[in-house]
């Protein structure tokens, strides 16, 4: 698993790339996560993009694991 921190505004453009790199190199079984400051309008998006889970701040970290 690849987990991703996000506090720049960066998750919409380098969190689908991510993604997409990892295809390209057949990593089709690597699940990424993201974390930090990410507006919920930006949750399907990032779903949709092959993210399998989003934790905000706050997330208690039995919910993480």
């Amino acid at each position: 698993a690849i987990g991703v921190s996000s506090l720049a505004a960066g998750h919409k453009t380098l969190v689908p790339k991510l993604i997409e790199e990892l295809h390209k190199l057949g990593a089709d079984d690597i699940i990424v996560t993201v974390g930090g400051v990410i507006p919920r309008n930006d949750y399907d998006f990032l779903y949709k993009s092959g993210v399998k889970c989003i934790f905000g701040p706050g997330t208690p970290i039995f919910k993480c694991a």
